[in-house]
């Protein structure tokens, strides 16, 4: 018996086998690793319940369980106990009773607590109180805590089990109760009901990382495709700015040398002429020097101020009339290079071309909108204008469209708009209402944008409005779509730049730039212009 003890010492009471990894909870109750975290996983998935001891019921935080500590004496015991192999077939679980020589169980008594091999299991008790199962190593939890019989069946009101004594005499007398084997059968077709909804919501979220990881991986290409095109633009910027900069400083070198051409032959000339005076003043001195007065006054020779002793005649040296650095034309080919190279980075890098030339469509102006006669301004106008009736036409706010529309393509425009007033700016299809309140730009899912007001933005689409947390401090605005990739931005040309909201949609028709003014009854000066 005492190698019965040491075997039940050693079992799970949740696998009913020897621990495999055991750990220690801090109720103090062991279990193998994997079947405490397969049978708290089940509890919290299925039954929504916190995390529990299934020894004492003891339960933990959900949101923390409690930290598995491996139990190292036990786990040193259960090596030296096991055997080292078992045979196919067999299940590691001997004969209580064969103590000098294991022997695999066939069968294990509830009643009795004990494994049996087929011999032991020939001389045992067949009274209805001997209760064999399959061969185990766990008898904890099978039996009532209070009537130390067998537990046989299950409480429907309670959710135990319970033992025979439990039903007609215990605490659980005229409660509805059925058999472990009804109840179990009961319990695995609500499982698998719950694991028939499990499946699903699986399988869509394994589709969910899918797509994220799609997009991630999308978003590492594009990103490294960015990165690649900032290199190469860089790199041929320094190549043109270092282009620049040799010509630049060739072209000074140029005008320097021929300035510096006639100063050096003007020089070269006083060279010599100084010498010459050197050597006359140097023989001057030495007759100066001499004693002899024969020697001097028979010294013949020509020498300037001594031949004109007396006179007044002055040898001015006149520096010649040379022009200087021509610094315009330099800063002029400074500031030509400079814009060739920064029009070169707006054409190939941030928007694929030019800014887009646009013109308002006069025929699409509200009757309270002014249009500029170079088309390139809207105005807010408190007199009805009483335009010329067109299908085209917007009949109830102060908005229009621009002439032109995009179907493909990169492009960008400016604008400006007036400090005081309200002026808005964005895009839309050409399929939009021209009456009615779903008419205005951003009231309607064809339409898109950005309007000013006191100083504040807000982004309008579908009639849903988002303000902005950014307050204006430039009235000047860029509007950049990219119709493929179906992105709208907007950004604030300030010191530096600000990115204020960016629409991502699938475009399906063409889209018009569209431009929205309004002002106070008292004040008619609402106005955006193009300025690109």
């Amino acid at each position: 018996m005492a190698a019965a003890d040491l075997r039940d010492e050693l079992s799970c009471s949740i696998c009913t086998s020897i621990y495999t990894d055991p750990v220690s909870l801090p109720c103090g109750h062991n279990f193998c690793q994997g079947c405490i975290e397969r049978t708290w996983d089940i509890q919290e998935e299925t039954f929504l319940e916190n995390p529990s001891c299934p020894e004492c019921r003891k339960r933990f935080s959900r949101s923390r369980r409690p930290e598995l500590t491996t139990d190292w004496k036990l786990r040193d015991l259960v090596e030296r106990f096991c055997p080292t192999e078992t045979e196919p077939g067999e299940t590691g679980i001997f004969c209580t009773y064969c103590v000098l020589s294991p022997v695999p169980a066939a069968k294990s008594c509830l009643l009795c607590e004990a494994s049996l091999c087929d011999t032991h299991l020939r001389g045992h008790s067949k009274s209805a109180e001997h209760v064999l199962t399959q061969p185990t190593n766990s008898f904890m939890g099978r039996k009532c805590s209070v009537h130390h019989k067998v537990l046989e069946y299950y409480c429907c009101e309670e959710s135990v089990c319970v033992c025979v004594s439990c039903c007609l005499a215990g605490e659980h007398r005229g409660h509805r109760v059925e058999l472990l084997s009804e109840a179990s059968e009961k319990k695995k077709e609500t499982l698998r009901k719950v694991v028939e909804k499990l499946r699903p919501e699986r399988e869509e979220t394994e589709r969910g990382a899918q797509r994220l990881q799609e997009r991630r991986r999308e978003v590492a290409e594009k990103a490294a495709g960015e990165t690649e095109r900032v290199t190469a633009l860089f790199r041929d910027i320094r190549e043109q700015l270092e282009a620049l900069e040799k010509r630049l400083l060739s072209d000074i070198s140029s005008q320097k040398e021929k300035l510096s051409l006639p100063l050096t032959d003007l020089m070269e000339q006083l060279e010599i002429k100084k010498d010459e005076l050197s050597r006359k003043i140097r023989h001057i001195e030495e007759l100066c020097n001499m004693a002899d007065p024969l020697t001097v006054l028979q010294e013949r020779e020509s020498h300037g101020a001594a031949d004109n002793e007396g006179g007044r005649e002055r040898h001015d040296i006149k520096v010649p009339a040379v022009g200087d650095l021509d610094v315009d034309l330099i800063s002029e080919t400074l500031l030509t290079g400079l814009a060739a190279i920064v029009t070169g980075v707006k054409g190939r890098w941030i928007y694929g071309q030019e800014a887009t030339d646009l013109l308002l469509d006069i025929n699409t102006a509200g009757n309270l909108v002014s249009v500029s006669g170079d088309r390139k301004s809207a105005s807010y106008s408190l007199i009805y204008r009483c335009h010329p009736q067109t299908t085209e036409r917007f009949q109830v706010y102060p908005q229009t469209l621009s002439s032109r529309s995009f179907l493909s393509g990169r492009h960008y425009w400016e604008v400006e708009g007036s400090e005081l007033g309200g002026w808005g700016v964005g895009v839309a299809y050409p399929s939009i209402e021209r009456r009615g309140g779903q008419s205005g730009i951003g009231n309607n899912n064809k339409s898109w944008c950005l309007w000013r007001w006191n100083n504040k933005y807000t982004v309008r689409h579908d009639s849903k409005d988002t303000e902005l947390p950014h307050v204006s401090s430039c009235r000047r605005i860029r509007i950049s779509l990219d119709y493929e990739a179906g992105r709208l931005s907007f950004y604030e040309l300030s010191e530096p730049i600000r990115h204020l909201h960016t629409f991502t949609a699938t475009f399906t028709e063409p889209l018009h730039a569209a431009f929205w003014v309004w002002g106070d009854d008292d004040d008619d000066g609402a106005w955006v212009r193009i300025i690109s």
